[in-house]
């Protein structure tokens, strides 16, 4: 770990990345592409230590409130969080401010800001998506190793699902030959349901992309827990950015079928307006995902 002090923390659609790098591992971590120019060590995590001064000071500029977003480059609930608190810290301004909040997880540690979540949720709007890619934990801890098991992040949908929180999934990514079988997606959709999610984040396919940086280090793990396939990967994908499943048009026929079957999104366009649609429950303005 390192502290900066950043210029800025939001970005012009009101995202925020807190920290640079990530605890958990994954290896299939886009955030390691070298097109983002990172320049340290990965897991040499960079910590913007001035986050909540600057996002107060953005914050008070507003002319108008609106969701902010947290969790697309670098999870804000790995394990460094609990240490150092500047997530919460963060949620906090918004909602003493009065702004939404959407956060994107892998972790569990987000249920510690809970109470933070219901209060923002009762004014606003807070909505936690949470990546699930494979029902298999034991799978989970080779693609995934520093993150809870996809058992314990269902118990955490549902946990949400109790509180009113609004909860959005990331079926993605799907590994071709890995964690792409039918059975696999039914089972992810299966607790979905029971969750009551309101929609599924695929980007409308099924698959991974791998950049220059991002590639290398998913081939290294390849050849470490799946000795062979990664000559499968190049014979069938070559140095392509998109890689999409064998399957791809069957399981998203799957995948939409299901989700009109029990009315939740899977357009991501949709997924997206949802996201950023400020709600201002206090003035009974609240909207539905499908309004």
């Amino acid at each position: 770990m390192h502290k900066v002090q950043a210029k800025a923390i939001l970005s012009a659609k009101n995202g925020m990345n807190i920290y640079r790098g990530c605890q958990h591992g994954c290896i299939y971590c886009d955030a390691r592409s070298t097109c983002y120019q990172m320049n340290h060590v990965f897991e040499d995590i960079e910590v913007k230590e001035n986050a909540p001064q600057l996002l107060e000071a953005a914050l008070k500029r507003k002319r108008k409130k609106c969701m902010i977003g947290t969790g697309a480059m670098s999870d804000p609930y790995m394990p460094l969080e609990m240490e150092l608190n500047l997530t919460r810290q963060c949620a906090e301004l918004i909602e003493r401010y009065g702004f939404g909040l959407t956060v994107l997880t892998k972790s569990d540690n987000v249920l510690r800001d809970l109470d933070l979540f219901c209060r923002i949720n009762a004014k606003t709007k807070c909505v936690i998506q949470m990546t699930l890619t494979t029902m298999d934990d034991v799978l989970s801890r080779k693609i995934e190793p520093g993150v809870c098991t996809t058992a314990r992040r269902i118990e955490v949908l549902n946990i949400l699902k109790e509180e009113g929180i609004p909860t959005v999934v990331w079926l993605t990514p799907l590994l071709p030959f890995i964690n792409d079988a039918e059975e696999n997606i039914f089972g992810i959709l299966e607790d979905c349901q029971k969750a009551s999610v309101r929609g599924i984040m695929t980007f409308h396919s099924f698959g991974v992309t791998l950049r220059d940086g991002d590639r290398q280090y998913f081939y290294r793990k390849l050849d470490h827990h799946f000795p062979g396939l990664k000559q499968r990967y190049v014979e069938t994908y070559g140095n392509a950015y998109e890689l999409p499943v064998p399957e791809e048009k069957k399981l998203m026929a799957f995948l939409i079928d299901f989700c009109r079957k029990n009315k939740m999104e899977w357009r991501s366009e949709e997924l997206f307006a949802y996201l950023h649609r400020f709600e201002d429950r206090q003035e009974g303005k609240q909207l539905s995902l499908f309004d």
